[in-house]
């Protein structure tokens, strides 16, 4: 009970710390928030100093953010949330209409990606349903190209081809079922391969449990087998689900700007680049709000599906040795990016023909040009040793505090769930105040929000994986904590947390380009492959080689980091170590049986008793 008090407490100082940090963002850009909301307000008029006294008079700027929060927050606890300093309305309802639109978008986002994921483990739900998985392993390239198309960019090629040259379907607006439909596939399409990886990488442990092969021995049907297996592998996937849940809400700001959807992601970025503070307060309220709900609702659904069995410690372990997945895929993927890179870093890619704008892929020009005569090939080479660096690096660091956090899920718990509720766009700006615009400032702000997934997916492995027979079977010969975390635990959910990291390694990548998207990464002339994405994607329809080339390598990308994944894997391990037996042929070396002692006998006995009998110690 104390437990649960203080890790209810504990998110609520993280949403109010959220909170007040927003409210005190205008004070940490050191800018003045009235003439930001004076050129919001009517760009043309001149701020001088009456009008802009005027408005801190109107607005209590002169009263300091301290005693504006504290109004704002007295006022939160009638149910009033305070009135837009733009457009002067009432805040709460003009939030809850932005929440209702991007929550229907995130609802049928999350059918659209429950379908991809179905497709995308269809193969292996079939194989393991007919006992025919024998150890081998998908791919995964479709499913990885699909995950590394940016979301701005299935949007709008999706608007463009779909909805105005096609005609099919409406692609701009907001005013019925129909208009959700390709907003929908951009958001879930993305989404739906993520999941579908992680949950594909999980099935072939479920098929191959005891209660598997005792199902297949008595006669059962392979699809209710299938059906056990997805509700076996589906515990370990939803708190995931529940962070795609928030950032499927607040964190479509590029599509809802493709769409022109008046969603809570891009009511939220309006309100942060205009400093209208109760609107976004209200905003990120409501998303922290969704988050908690979210959380809570994936961890009664995980109970319920796993039953008293993890209560008990009565589950299998999902992640059993096996051996690397070979394949000569990585090779001719890493080749082939290689390859590109090499030959555009021997273009120059600031050479400007004004005559050569736009032109088609030729021998000269493999990629083709942008609309300034530059070589495609040429920046697409040299923005990757930006792009891929960057992206490495903040993979890199955000897997080693998503693991460490993992490790203590009473406490990253609600800082995930806090994190999650921040959409990029908003910590770009949050980092912006707090470290200035700079370089670093997309780095830093993707870096601040990418650990949240890989944590709650240590979190939740570490919990299955806790609760298993072998476990509990190597915590009555008296192992310790630290035992099983180094020799058990951790060889067990690395892996697959590892191969997650690999597989959002071009999300981060796309994150970097989300923001140079919407301006907030790398300004011109860099070749950053996320600012030429949003450079060219004008003339997508004119051109679309100019978007395809780097939109294909960010796939090619994707596809290498999954296929290199699947070479990952818990390693087997040997049925006796010769250090061992050598200890068990000296009659000096007798184990200690005092409780509570772990001796390197009885570590030797649990380690090789599930493929090995031993005497017992």
């Amino acid at each position: 009970m104390r437990q649960r008090v203080a890790t209810v407490a504990w998110r609520i100082v993280l949403a109010a710390g959220l909170v007040c940090g927003i409210g005190l963002l205008p004070w940490l850009t050191r800018t003045d928030p009235a003439y930001t909301v004076l050129k919001a307000r009517s760009a043309e008029r001149d701020p001088t100093p009456e009008v802009l006294a005027d408005i801190r008079a109107q607005l209590g700027l002169d009263d300091g953010p301290l005693h504006l929060l504290g109004q704002w927050l007295g006022g939160l606890v009638r149910g009033d949330a305070g009135q837009s300093w733009i457009s002067g309305s009432d805040v709460l309802p003009d939030v809850l209409q932005a929440l209702g639109a991007s929550l229907l978008l995130m609802a049928v986002a999350l059918l659209v990606a429950a379908l991809t994921a179905g497709l995308i483990c269809a193969r292996t739900l079939r194989l393991g349903a007919r006992r025919r998985l024998g150890g081998k392993r998908r791919g995964g390239s479709a499913s990885a190209v699909i995950a590394s198309l940016p979301e701005f960019l299935v949007a709008s090629v999706l608007a463009t081809v779909v909805g105005v040259q096609l005609g099919w379907l409406p692609a701009l607006g907001w005013y019925g079922p129909q208009w959700t439909v390709l907003p929908a596939l951009a958001l879930g399409l993305p989404a739906g391969a993520v999941l579908g990886r992680l949950l594909d990488d999980l099935l072939p442990g479920a098929f191959g449990e005891p209660w598997a092969l005792a199902a297949a021995a008595r006669g059962l049907t392979g699809r209710r087998i299938a059906r056990q297996a997805l509700r076996r592998c589906v515990p370990a996937l939803l708190p995931n689900l529940g962070l795609f849940v928030v950032g499927l809400t607040g964190g479509a700001v590029a599509v809802e700007q493709v769409f022109d959807i008046p969603g809570l992601g891009r009511t939220t970025l309006q309100a942060a680049l205009a400093q209208d503070l109760p609107v976004l307060q209200a905003g990120t309220l409501a998303l922290v709000l969704l988050a908690a709900l979210a959380t809570g609702a994936t961890r009664v659904a995980a109970r319920l599906l796993t039953g008293p069995a993890l209560r008990d410690g009565a589950l299998s372990s999902l992640h059993r040795p096996a051996p690397p997945a070979g394949g000569l895929l990585p090779l001719l993927y890493g080749a082939v990016l290689l390859a590109v890179i090499g030959l555009g870093l021997t273009r120059d890619p600031l050479a400007l023909s004004t005559g050569e704008r736009l032109r088609a892929p030729s021998l000269d020009h493999p990629f083709g040009t942008d609309a300034l005569g530059r070589d495609l090939l040429a920046r697409v080479g040299h923005g990757a040793l930006d792009t891929l660096l960057l992206a490495s690096a903040i993979s890199a660091a955000a897997l080693l505090a998503g693991v460490l956090l993992g490790l203590v899920p009473r406490v990253s718990a609600p800082l995930v769930d806090t994190v999650n509720a921040v959409p990029p766009v908003l910590a770009a700006l949050l980092v912006t105040a707090v470290a200035g615009s700079g370089a670093a400032t997309p780095a830093l702000a993707v870096g601040a929000v990418a650990w949240a997934p890989l944590a709650a997916h240590t979190s939740a492995l570490l919990r299955q994986e806790r609760a298993t027979l072998h476990i509990t079977a190597t915590q009555g010969l008296g192992a310790g904590r630290w035992y099983l975390l180094r020799r058990e635990l951790l060889p067990a959910v690395l892996p697959p947390v590892l191969r997650h990291a690999l597989l959002r390694l071009p999300g981060v990548a796309l994150a970097l380009a989300s923001l140079g998207f919407l301006g907030l990464g790398a300004q011109p002339p860099s070749p950053e492959w996320g600012l030429l994405l949003a450079e060219n994607q004008p003339y997508a329809e004119r051109a679309p080689w100019a978007v395809l080339a780097p939109a294909a390598v960010l796939a090619l990308l994707g596809a290498l980091a999954v296929t290199a994944a699947g070479g990952l894997r818990r390693p087997r391990r040997r049925a006796g170590r010769p250090a061992d037996r050598r200890l068990d042929r000296r009659p000096d070396r007798r184990p200690d049986r005092r409780p509570g002692r772990w001796s390197r006998r009885t570590a030797s006995v649990a380690d090789d008793q599930p493929t090995a009998e031993k005497e017992p110690a």
